[in-house]
């Protein structure tokens, strides 16, 4: 029995998995389809020659953008691939046209990465407005700020890398726009998991999360009337990832998008429920937030290194999570948390399980 009703078959296309894998926030689980279109690409390449054998795709390879671009709002001809949604940002702000010393609003989880990149090149970094004391971005206090100032552009986390809250993106992105404020994306935690048509000016991703793609195939898009003045052109690229990624959004667009939606947010709800409050444990987002991805607080006292030896200790039983440590988000405190982000075949014994195992752990 699974949580959600997509559990058996998301699970009968994949390998079974040697352990109760809750952590598609790091790495999904690729499925069969998946790691075929890698692996017969590769020999294809090794047959004919790799640009021959990229030749050959060219059509497959052109669906899957335009697939990939359904999905972000975006059409084929404005997305480029890197090898990560790390090296996207930075292909991005090494090729932005911006003053000395820009202005960056972010809100409060935005990604410690991502921070440590404005930092190295000088940027102003300052916090949106917060609505409620999970971190959801107030939108009518920020357009009020941007009555009286406006940054040069505001890069937003749609979901964190440690926390579940959803940010409110296509309405920030429509109060800067009216302000005439370009708005940049990261959307490495939300392609997949939820609704991620924005409107916004750039957005950028990875393949291996929720998609459940394989790794080292990032992706940027720049809209055509964006009011971010960058030129990206494409680079060398993995071929054979973009051919498993292109794969692995016709299985999701198969299932239908929305359904997928749906039904992680139930998930997220389930393992809320499930986990709140034991052994004194506490969920840090909304019960009815509309995402898988859950994050616990520790008990009262616990230290960075306690959180990780539970996170191990879970692994010796069969359970695989993150310490989400202070660094991936540190604007948005120092605590460490304990992350779960399973996906469609999540069982409820291993929420259970999960839940034994953590109220040991606790007071």
């Amino acid at each position: 029995m699974y949580c959600s009703e997509l559990g058996e078959q998301w699970h009968a296309a994949r390998v079974e998995p040697s352990i109760g894998h809750l952590d598609a926030a790091s790495a999904g689980r690729s499925s069969n389809a998946v790691i075929t279109t890698l692996h017969e690409h590769l020999i294809r390449e090794a047959r004919n020659g790799s640009y021959i054998a990229a030749d050959e795709r060219a059509e497959t390879l052109e669906a899957g953008r335009r697939a990939l671009g359904s999905l972000i709002g975006h059409r084929a001809e404005e997305i480029v691939f890197r090898d990560s949604a790390r090296s996207a940002l930075r292909a991005l702000l090494n090729t932005m046209a911006l003053p000395l010393s820009p202005t960056v609003w972010v809100a409060k989880n935005e990604f410690g990465p991502n921070l440590l990149e404005f930092e190295r090149r000088d940027f102003a970094v300052r916090t949106m407005p917060e609505g409620d004391v999970y971190g959801h971005v107030d939108v009518d206090s920020l357009e009020n700020m941007l009555q009286f100032e406006q940054p040069d552009f505001i890069h937003v986390c749609h979901i964190g890398s440690a926390s579940g809250l959803v940010q409110p993106v296509a309405k920030i992105v429509e109060v800067a726009h009216n302000a005439g404020v370009p708005v940049i994306v990261d959307m490495a935690q939300s392609v997949g998991h939820v609704p991620t048509v924005t409107g916004a000016d750039v957005v950028y991703g990875t393949s291996r999360k929720w998609l459940t793609g394989p790794r080292g195939v990032g992706f940027i898009a720049i809209r055509p009337d964006s009011r971010i003045d960058v030129r990206l052109l494409p680079s060398e690229s993995f071929i054979a990832g973009q051919l498993a990624l292109s794969t692995a959004v016709a299985e999701f667009l198969d299932i239908g998008q929305q359904r997928v939606y749906t039904e992680l947010a139930g998930i997220g709800r389930i393992a809320r429920e499930r986990l709140h409050g034991i052994g004194s444990w506490e969920v840090m987002e909304p019960v009815d937030e509309p995402s898988a991805l859950v994050t616990l607080a520790p008990p009262p006292g616990w230290r960075p290194a306690d959180v990780q030896a539970a996170r191990d200790r879970l692994r010796e039983i069969g359970l695989l999570v993150t310490a989400a440590d202070s660094w991936r988000a540190p604007l948005a405190g120092e605590d460490s948390l304990l992350r779960i982000s399973p996906h469609l075949d999540v069982r409820p014994e291993q929420l259970d399980q999960l839940a034994n195992a953590i109220r040991t752990m606790g007071y």
